[in-house]
């Protein structure tokens, strides 16, 4: 764009309520609003937006799902044979890990509330798929490809709706042929579901000091593959769980293994990004996880078809910030409601987005729009999702705070406690400081050896990429914002040996020496996944990852 060169006018469209994300939590919210709406006898417009090219595009997650959300949305969904949601969970198993063998802990050592019987091994995507079948049934209008990329707001400073990114604009801020105008979705209340780390939550967040009285977020980051194993290796319904080896008493975190149907295996292992020792890679820590003995000969023979990595928030009931702004609500894993020992959010989003979706069209029943609802601040914290949440608040900092065993025992402790006697005692156990915050200096650590992957169980970052379909349009701004080169390079760089080029998954950042010039920051967005670590991870919160052109980066056929 030339200097002196305005802006075309966007054009708007107008509607009741503008759901931000096509996740669980956005699909529920808006599957609820049209069910309120036909019991109501009452015409409720709803528009869904996804930036990624399809739903679930962009959904990834283990996933061993608690169907108590789908209950209440789709109460005769176990009738429904296009429900993606066919492999009960049959064993359950926690094992502890050293480096040539493990420990599997009894089952009745381990809180009610960890049990997995009852839930469901499936693919997130595919069940946002078909929640997506069930919302334009009922009429909720959905734009796959589409990223909201600004919030809008009146005189007044309400929300008023979204703002999707301009397309067609050149890596040098020009205009391209076909360049057009992001469009204003317009709407009464708006609902934030965009998922871990939002951009527009962040804005909201900050706009309206939404986390004042909440301790830190905290986050995990969530690497996954999906195998084809040989059939005499497979067994639907078998849930394993485990921490331990390849991560030190210091570093919080452990792996999963769900076997699906149709020979397939999702495997995946979490690291928590308050990780001290720069040196580290969860990446390659989950490579190497699967060599473990009594991993390895799972994967032997078989195939690896999907790959993906996605941060999970962490902090729990005392980080969750005020989720009601002026003109709607943040939802969902935006609002951090993830049960972190269960490893399971999606039924909370779901949840969520109900309890959203019935204060919505009450206040619209009103006649009222861009009003705050925040009496969903007390009513999530009185519901189940609050009961969920309260009971597991204490797992997370203790570990954090006495390391992964003591912390477990101590964590374990807590919610037995919680379970038995309603209360703890250690009352609500704050999480200390943020996650960029907890780096040491590169001087100050051990440097970690990894293997050479095999190419068989073990693989590179670009060969993973590749398999995860991601792809963005390489001429256009680079999406991850640098606040301050100069100081990437004297903190990032010189302080702490330039963690960037190992807590991403995808090998985005890397710090090139070229004819003995200085070390150069370079940044390869275009194989970004869109898993949002570095804009938690950084020391200095100096990278912003922000929304690309629409339909940009990753494409997960059934993750």
């Amino acid at each position: 764009m030339s200097e002196g060169e305005t802006l075309p006018e966007r054009e708007s469209m107008e509607f009741d309520v503008v759901v931000v994300g096509g996740g669980p939590a956005g699909l529920s919210a808006a599957i609820r609003i049209k069910q309120q709406a036909q019991e109501k006898g009452e015409e409720v417009s709803v528009v869904v937006l996804e930036k990624g090219s399809e739903i679930g595009a962009h959904v990834l997650s283990g996933a061993v799902i608690d169907p108590v959300g789908i209950d209440k949305l789709i109460p005769d969904w176990r009738q429904d044979e296009t429900a993606p949601i066919k492999t009960p969970v049959t064993s359950d198993q926690f094992n502890l890990l050293g480096p040539s063998g493990g420990i599997r802990l009894p089952n009745f050592l381990m809180p009610k509330l960890m049990n997995n019987h009852g839930n469901y091994i499936v693919s997130l995507g595919n069940v946002c798929r078909w929640l997506a079948e069930k919302a334009e049934a009922l009429g909720v209008e959905i734009y796959p490809g589409f990223a909201a990329a600004e919030m809008l707001y009146d005189d007044a400073g309400k929300v008023i709706g979204v703002a999707t990114g301009d397309m067609g604009v050149a890596r040098d801020g020009s205009h391209k042929d076909g360049y057009m105008r992001g469009m204003a979705l317009l709407g009464k209340y708006t609902l934030i579901a965009e998922g871990v780390r939002g951009s527009l939550a962040k804005t909201l967040i900050d706009k309206f000091d939404l986390d004042r009285d909440c301790d830190h977020p905290k986050f995990g980051i969530g690497i996954k593959e999906l195998w084809e194993v040989e059939p005499s290796k497979h067994k639907p319904g078998l849930v394993k769980h485990s921490m331990g080896w390849p991560l030190d008493s210091k570093t919080q975190g452990g792996s999963f293994l769900y076997h699906l149907e149709d020979n397939q295996v999702a495997v995946g292992f979490v690291v928590n990004l308050n990780y001290q020792n720069p040196h580290l890679s969860p990446f390659d820590e989950f490579q190497r996880f699967k060599t473990h003995p009594g991993e390895k000969e799972l994967f032997e023979g078989g195939k690896r078809i999907s790959y993906g990595a996605r941060a999970i928030s962490e902090g729990g009931y005392q980080s969750v910030p005020k989720l009601s702004f002026p003109g709607g609500l943040i939802i969902g894993c935006s609002a951090g409601l993830v049960n972190v020992p269960r490893i399971k959010g999606s039924h909370n989003a779901v949840l969520s987005g109900i309890m959203a979706a019935d204060m919505v069209v009450e206040s619209l029943g009103r006649g009222e729009a861009h009003q705050e609802l925040d009496e969903f601040d007390s009513a999530w914290r009185s519901s189940e999702i609050g009961a969920d949440l309260r009971k597991v608040r204490n797992v997370k900092p203790l570990q954090s705070k006495l390391g992964s065993l003591w912390g477990m025992v101590f964590g374990g402790f807590d919610m037995w406690t919680n379970e038995l006697l309603g209360f703890s005692f250690f009352g609500t156990v704050k999480h200390g400081k943020s996650d960029a915050a907890s780096l040491k200096a590169a001087k100050d650590c051990k440097k970690i050896d990894y293997p050479k992957p095999d190419g068989k169980i073990s693989f590179d970052k670009l060969s993973s990429v590749f398999l995860s379909n991601t792809n963005h349009e390489e001429d256009q701004p680079i999406h991850l914002k640098l606040r301050d080169e100069a100081l990437q390079k004297l903190s990032e760089h010189d302080v702490y040996d330039g963690p960037s080029s190992r807590y991403c998954p995808a090998g985005v950042y890397e710090w090139v020496e070229e004819n003995g010039e200085p070390p150069r920051f370079q940044i390869n967005a275009q194989n970004c996944v869109h898993c949002k670590t570095c804009d938690i991870k950084d020391p200095n919160g100096n990278i912003t990852w922000t929304v690309p052109e629409g339909t940009g980066g990753p494409n997960y056929p059934n993750m």
